[in-house]
């Protein structure tokens, strides 16, 4: 019989299963985070346990938030457990299983519960995992999207918003006027300078509606930027059979991730931190280029798998890294484009790097799917892709495969796999992106036409002359020949 996590049930787990070492009665909080999904417990409540492990900083535990209706369904189903977490680490040598101890408190969803959460002074730092596509960036000017429902509610009634900006703004200001000094806000979301953007967000939403709370912002607030890496599966009933059947752990909600983590983040903490360096996290005075080659080697690898292998029919990523054409395919986009833009890294060598990368994905133990590395492409493919593409471009480099990667999501785009297959619409934007991609079986660079994802691209003809080339050869020659060809 599994035995059901909770608190009381700890020592009676089987030994196998590692369980916090500490008095979990004596933690105190000291970071609200909002986004408890699984990588947030794959990846910072899993640091912050091994440090609480080593009897270190005790009063920096975890207190969970959300702001969507599914964050009520996860603070129901870790209350019930006592806001434990079964953490599975998918070593292809052998799996490993911990309970993770350092959240102690999920605050009710809701918007008034929030922020007076976040106004009470023993929170130091207010982190985020809310997507990258969370923070109100106008895609055409990359600047902040005022005009947005969510941000013209919060700049008209900040005293009842609904994003998780507005109750930043309604907390800070409410720390502000008790005179108690603010806290720290820690982006832990996958985009470039994620702290400058998250800055952007909440300095310009509280502009609309309050400029002097909005200068003393500016003024006063850390936000760090942070490097975030893991690849955390989404848990399904795989996950929790696994976790029932192999540890004898009925856990409602586990989670499951590879064994490897990074974090690097920017030494800002004006009130303090956890010593997460001597948790295995790194600090530095610029994440910059650390953040970018992760941003483009990785994710953009993701992305460079993710279409390719979606229209030759794979399901799971370690599966699409055993056909020889979607594994030379990666490293060859990255050897050639992606790489060459990167800036040197003192002690880092990016093509060790890049094997990592190509170990990770080809662990068959994640179970990482390709249909959720082609989620939500029309926010993934303007952070992940077409940065390096423009700076090839900039610098009179080729740009065949960049352009052959956004084909391949054009022909993902119509709808079917290569066989027919019907591919389920993944993105928000999914009725724009296929009507365009449809065009472009006519003239390939109406997909082009998509101002809000590719901006002045169209302008620049051997981009287009490129992609068009790239669209054609798959259309006529098909995906696995035309990658054939790129490797020759």
């Amino acid at each position: 019989m599994a035995i059901r996590l909770t608190q009381t049930a700890l020592p009676q787990l089987p030994p196998q299963v590692a369980r916090p070492g500490y008095d979990r009665a004596a933690l105190r909080p000291g970071i609200l985070h909002v986004g408890v999904g699984n990588f947030h417990r794959a990846h910072m409540a899993w640091y912050l346990d091994r440090l609480f492990a080593q009897g270190r900083d005790h009063d920096w535990a975890l207190v969970g938030a959300g702001v969507r209706p599914g964050d009520a369904a996860m603070r129901d189903r870790l209350a019930r457990q006592d806001w434990l977490t079964t953490l599975v680490e998918l070593d292809p040598s052998g799996l490993s299983a911990q309970v993770l101890g350092s959240m102690i408190d999920f605050v009710e969803v809701d918007p008034a519960a929030t922020i007076a959460a976040m106004a009470d002074p023993a929170i130091r730092i207010v982190s985020l995992t809310i997507t990258e596509g969370g923070y109100y960036v106008d895609a055409k000017t990359d600047g902040f999207d005022a005009a947005h429902p969510d941000m013209a509610h919060d700049a008209a009634l900040p005293d009842a918003p609904r994003s998780v900006f507005g109750m930043i703004l309604a907390a800070l200001r409410a720390r502000r006027d008790a005179g108690q000094a603010p806290f720290t806000v820690l982006s832990c979301d996958n985009l470039p300078e994620n702290g400058h953007v998250c800055a952007r967000t909440i300095v310009g939403l509280a502009r609309q509606s309050d400029p002097a709370l909005a200068d003393w912002i500016a003024a006063t607030i850390a936000f760090p930027n942070s490097m975030v890496d893991c690849i955390t599966p989404a848990t399904s009933d795989r996950e929790r059979a696994l976790v029932r059947d192999q540890f004898g752990i009925e856990d409602d909600a586990p989670v499951v991730c590879e064994p490897f983590r990074q974090w690097v983040l920017e030494d800002n903490f004006p009130q303090g931190r956890p010593a997460l360096q001597d948790a295995g996290a790194q600090f530095v005075a610029d994440v910059g280029r650390h953040e970018l080659m992760k941003l483009r080697i990785l994710n953009g690898g993701h992305a460079a798998i993710a279409y390719a292998s979606a229209l030759l029919g794979h399901h799971f990523v370690h599966d699409a890294m055993a056909d020889p054409q979607i594994r030379d395919w990666l490293v060859a986009l990255e050897t050639r484009e992606i790489i060459p833009t990167l800036h040197p890294i003192e002690g880092v060598s990016y093509d060790d790097y890049l094997a990592l990368i190509v170990d990770r994905f080809s662990n068959p133990r994640i179970g990482d799917t390709i249909p959720r590395l082609c989620l939500d492409g029309s926010n993934r493919q303007p952070k992940f892709i077409l940065p390096t593409l423009r700076d090839r471009l900039a610098a009179g480099g080729s740009v065949v495969g960049l352009a052959l990667e956004l084909a391949l999501w054009c022909r993902y785009c119509e709808g079917t796999t290569e066989d027919g297959t019907p591919i389920a619409p993944n993105d928000d934007a999914h009725a724009v992106l296929q009507r365009h991609a449809l065009a472009a079986r006519d003239r390939p660079a109406a997909f082009l036409d998509q101002p809000a994802i590719f901006g002045d691209l169209p302008q620049d003809e051997n981009f287009v002359q490129a992609f068009t080339q790239a669209l054609t050869a798959v259309k006529r020659d098909g995906v696995r020949a035309t990658l054939v060809a790129y490797l020759g």
